[in-house]
């Protein structure tokens, strides 16, 4: 992927049920640069329709479906996404294991210019506790880095983990690794239902390539100013981290 510039690295969660709001945003948000996520949410909702009139406003699609099942399932499911227009991240479940991560990237290598593979570790809504209770134990940055590990192994080219397991990943996998950050919240911002979180600027400078915001931009009373203060904001650091 080439080098990013700070507009591009932000990417808007635009986690709606209906496709009328969220391209009615997109819209509005399109000329400042920044890709858009689309997610179980909107994608169940409206289908690859979403994807494709999104991808006529020239953005760039990070597909977030989180795919977890066999092998060969999950390999026809990236590949399915793959084929629509604008797709330039696409996910897959860490747990789904080697094996499944594997068979996800041999696929998307067939392809001429496929999206990168990115690795779901541990989701930002997950403290030790809620791992405690399906069965993992541990810290949820032990379990983080550990799946970063297996999944660039494996062939993922990038993981999705939060800020604040951003430096250990970078430091242990080092700067070939995207790293696709949720939990991302301006200074002052509620943290809804996500409890492993960061601002802009500490996220980037951590070494995070790529930053997912949704509700501080989405429900602003001004969405393009939100983000135009976040840009503003990951500008900053950029600039301090050089």
């Amino acid at each position: 992927m080439p080098k990013l510039s700070s507009r591009s690295r932000l990417i808007v969660a635009l986690d709606f049920s209906r496709l009328a709001p969220a391209l009615a945003l997109a819209r509005r948000l399109a000329p400042l640069g920044c890709f858009f996520k689309v997610g179980s949410q909107l994608f169940t909702a409206e289908g690859p329709a979403a994807v494709r009139k999104l991808a006529s406003l020239r953005a760039g699609i990070f597909l977030d479906l989180k795919f977890h099942d066999i092998p060969n399932t999950v390999a026809g499911a990236v590949e399915a996404a793959a084929h629509l227009p604008g797709v330039r991240l696409v996910n897959v479940h860490a747990l789904g294991g080697p094996k499944m991560i594997a068979a996800a990237a041999k696929a998307l290598r067939r392809l001429g210019r496929p999206p990168a593979l990115l690795a779901v570790t541990v989701l930002t809504s997950m403290d030790r506790g809620q791992l405690r209770a399906v069965g993992v134990q541990g810290a949820p940055a032990t379990r983080v880095l550990q799946l970063a590990r297996m999944a660039q192994r494996a062939g993922a080219a990038g993981v999705v983990a939060s800020p604040q397991e951003v430096a250990s990943i970078r430091g242990a996998c080092g700067r070939s690794l995207l790293i696709v950050t949720p939990g991302v919240r301006p200074r002052g911002s509620a943290t809804n239902d996500q409890s492993r979180i960061s601002t802009p600027s500490a996220a980037l400078l951590a070494g995070a390539d790529f930053l997912v915001v949704g509700r501080p931009i989405t429900a602003a009373p001004d969405p393009v100013g939100a983000a135009r203060a976040i840009l503003a904001e990951m500008s900053g650091a950029a600039r301090t981290h050089r």
